[in-house]
């Protein structure tokens, strides 16, 4: 059964990416208080509305060159079965609720996370897309922002080692994902004018910067986490080696797949998803368990 055109517009197939809203309550361990999970919960909601909001404003201003684009050209506005006016309109709806569901969590820093999400992604689908370097930075910044929204919504400390993990492992996806993208061959600067300035070894030479600076964080902030903790069971300290391994995972699977996004790479890997279960597991008990003070990260 075929999708509707207006679902795909909206693709919920990434809104696995707003889960980062939860990563912050989840390692602070007060995801079991209502309040903190309720307040949370509307964050994902109003990331999910703000992301297609803003997925319809980028297929609106990008559907000529979706179309010369092996597989973005069959995206709804690109093929023609919604119009760009009906895109920009319902784009602008969405973003308008995401920022409306996001007030509802009861202040104004959490409106104005969502608010600068916003205006960052909007930014880039107007001029930063075709800069250079910026536009790998910026797209990274939209998952770091998710990332701290859970801590603005959660009124939580924030740990510096969780905004440097969260920070370089969002450069890490995203310059794997120009990869992919620069893998087009000579069509790939019709679709984005930023990759004629981006070769393999630069963007190969960005993922491995930013996956051992990822890594070296997560250690400390391992390190530091179990330094909080009650004793017992290392469990912080074990975590190490799943991330680690999952790190090292998805960039085998990157460099098999053809045109894979994160998104695909994450959901269509079931050792990745093993993987990832296993360091949930032992983040679990180590946050509920162990019984660490609530630090976000």
């Amino acid at each position: 059964m075929r999708v509707p055109a207006v679902v795909r517009l909206l693709r919920p197939r990434q809104w696995v990416k707003n889960l980062l809203v939860f990563a912050a309550p989840a390692a602070a361990g007060v995801l079991d208080q209502a309040e903190h999970l309720g307040r949370t919960s509307l964050l994902f909601v109003a990331f999910c509305l703000a992301a297609s909001g803003t997925y319809c404003i980028n297929d609106a201003a990008d559907a000529d060159a979706d179309r010369s684009h092996p597989r973005k050209r069959f995206r709804p506005v690109a093929s023609g079965e919604v119009s760009v006016t009906a895109a920009r309109a319902l784009g602008a709806v969405l973003l308008a609720a995401g920022v409306g569901v996001a007030a509802l969590t009861g202040g104004w820093p959490t409106a104005g996370i969502v608010a600068l999400y916003v205006s960052i992604t909007t930014a880039y689908t107007l001029w930063l897309k075709h800069q250079a370097v910026i536009d790998i930075v910026v797209v990274a910044s939209g998952f770091v922002v998710r990332a701290v929204a859970g801590v603005v919504g959660t009124d939580l400390p924030l740990s510096d080692w969780y905004l440097i993990v969260a920070s370089f492992g969002s450069l890490f996806l995203v310059a794997g994902k120009r990869s992919t993208e620069l893998n087009l061959g000579a069509g790939a600067s019709e679709h984005r004018k930023a990759l004629v300035s981006y070769s393999p070894p630069f963007l190969l030479f960005v993922r491995s910067v930013s996956a051992g600076i990822a890594l070296l964080a997560y250690c400390l902030w391992a390190f530091e986490r179990a330094e909080l903790a009650d004793g017992g069971f290392p469990w912080f300290q074990l975590s190490i080696v799943p991330f680690t391994t999952a790190i090292l995972r998805y960039a085998l699977v990157h460099s098999m797949e053809e045109h894979a996004g994160p998104e695909d790479i994450v959901l269509g890997d079931r050792t990745l998803l093993v993987i990832g279960a296993l360091w949930a597991l032992m983040m679990g008990f180590g946050v509920y368990v162990a019984g660490t003070p609530p630090v976000a990260g």
